[in-house]
C-alpha cells in the first residue's frame, strides 16, 4: 500500500458485487486515482455460500439491444456467457467477479480490513489494520452477507446460521428445524429434503403465499417452483405465522418454543435463516437513520450528514423501494460515480451509456410500492 497516492479521490470499501461494479463505473467516469479495499478476497461472501446454493435470479447472456444479464454488475460482461450456467453457485459467481476485476484492471487491495472511516476536514481518514489512507470520497460497498443475524430470539446462540454451512450434504442428522421461511430458509429446506431429511420450516409470516410481485418481500418464482418438487412436499412441513420465542439445548436435544407455546424438538442444532445484519452498521454513526433502521440517503445515495460518503449495495433504500438484488442496486452505480465525478470536476460523459443498459436509474419518481423498474 506504500504506492498509494497521498490523497486518493475515492476509496471503495468492499470487493463484492457492489464494490467491483461501482469500481468499473468509476473507471467509466474517468476516475483513476482510487482503490478498492477488501477484507478477504474478491467475492469472498459468495465463496462462503453453501456449496448447493445458487442464484435465484436467472442469468441470460447480455445482448446488443440493451438487455443486460440480471446478474451482471458491469456493461459488456455476463456470468451466463462466461460461466455457461443459468443459476450460478456462489463459488462460480465469485470467480466471475474476479474475472471482471481483472479485465477492468481494478486497483484492489485484498486482505485489507477497514476498521474505521472518519471525516477530517474536507477529507476522509480510512484506518485499516496495517495502514491509514486519506481520500476525498468513500463509497461503502461492504455488503451484508458476512454478518449473519444471530440475535433474533432468546437462545438463538445455540442455533446455526445457514451462512456458516459449507454444504448441506455434510450435516449430520435426519430431523431439521429451520427458522425463517424466506429465500435462505426455503433453499436449505429444499436441499435437505432432496437428501431425504425431515424438515420443519417456521416463519413469522407466510412468504411462500405473499401476493406481492416484488421478490424483495415475497419468494422468487425460482424458490416457489422448487417448493413444488416431489421430495419437498414429501419431507418438508410448513409452519406459517409461527414466530419463534426461544431455543434451548437440553441434554442431547434442542427445543424450540413458538410464541403460541408450542414446543418442537430435534437432535441437531436448529438452523437460522433469518437474514443478515448488514455492514452499514459499522459506519452507522456517519448516516442518519430511516424509521426502518436503514441509512438515510440523498438522491445520489450519499449520507445526508457526511458529504462525500456514499452507499452501494443491498442496503440502499429510497422511500418504499428496496434495492436488495444485484439487478436493482446496480442501477445506482452510475448515479454514485457521476456524483463523485462532478465533485472532482470531471464530465463523466461515458456514464450516459449506462442508461441504454438499464443501469442508470436517477429518476425514482416512477417507482411505487410495486415498482417493476427497480
Amino acid at each position: 500500500m506504500s504506492s498509494v497516492p497521498e490523497v486518493l479521490d475515492v476509496v471503495v470499501v468492499g470487493a463484492g458485487a457492489a464494490g467491483v461494479g461501482v469500481g468499473v463505473a468509476l473507471k467509466h467516469a474517468g476516475i483513476e486515482n482510487f482503490t478498492v479495499l477488501e477484507r478477504h478476497t474478491v467475492g469472498a461472501s459468495f465463496d462462503r455460500w453453501p456449496a448447493e446454493t445458487c442464484f435465484i435470479t436467472p442469468s441470460f447472456p447480455t445482448n446488443s439491444i440493451g438487455m443486460l444479464d440480471l446478474n451482471s454488475i458491469a456493461i459488456g460482461v455476463s456470468p451466463a456467457f462466461s460461466l455457461g450456467v443459468e443459476h450460478p453457485t456462489g463459488e462460480e459467481y465469485a470467480a466471475h467477479l474476479r474475472g471482471v476485476a481483472q479485465v477492468f484492471e481494478l486497483p484492489i487491495c485484498q486482505h485489507t480490513e477497514v476498521r474505521r472511516a472518519t471525516k477530517v476536514g474536507d477529507d476522509f481518514r480510512i484506518d485499516t489494520a496495517n495502514d491509514t489512507l486519506r481520500a476525498k470520497h468513500v463509497i461503502w460497498a461492504a455488503g451484508e452477507f458476512q454478518y449473519p443475524r444471530l440475535n433474533g430470539f432468546a437462545g438463538s446462540e445455540c442455533c446455526r446460521h445457514t451462512a456458516t454451512i459449507a454444504s448441506y450434504e455434510d450435516l449430520d442428522g435426519d430431523d431439521f428445524i429451520i427458522i425463517g421461511g424466506y429465500e435462505s430458509g426455503v433453499d436449505a429446506a429444499y436441499h435437505l429434503a432432496y437428501l431425504g431429511k425431515r424438515v420443519r420450516l417456521f416463519d413469522k409470516g407466510s412468504p411462500w403465499k405473499d401476493e406481492s410481485s416484488d421478490p424483495s418481500v415475497a419468494l422468487s418464482t425460482y424458490s416457489r417452483e422448487r417448493m413444488l418438487a416431489e421430495w419437498f412436499e414429501k419431507h418438508v412441513e410448513l409452519f406459517p405465522q409461527t414466530p419463534i420465542a426461544s431455543a434451548v439445548r437440553a441434554d442431547a436435544k434442542y427445543e424450540v418454543t413458538a410464541h403460541d407455546g408450542r414446543r418442537f424438538q430435534t437432535s441437531v442444532p436448529p438452523l437460522l435463516a433469518g437474514g443478515f445484519e448488514g455492514s452499514y452498521k459499522l459506519v452507522a454513526d456517519l448516516f442518519e437513520r430511516r424509521d426502518d433502521g436503514f441509512p438515510l440517503l440523498n438522491e445520489h445515495d450519499e449520507s445526508t450528514i457526511v458529504p462525500g460518503l456514499f452507499l452501494c449495495g443491498p442496503a440502499v433504500r429510497h422511500d418504499n423501494q428496496v434495492f436488495c438484488f444485484i439487478y436493482k442496486y446496480r442501477q445506482r452505480f452510475a448515479v454514485v460515480a457521476k456524483a463523485v465525478a462532478s465533485s472532482l470536476g470531471l464530465p463523466a460523459r461515458e456514464l450516459e451509456m449506462y442508461r441504454k443498459w438499464g443501469m442508470y436509474l436517477d429518476d425514482l419518481s416512477c417507482c411505487g410500492e410495486e415498482c417493476e423498474v427497480c
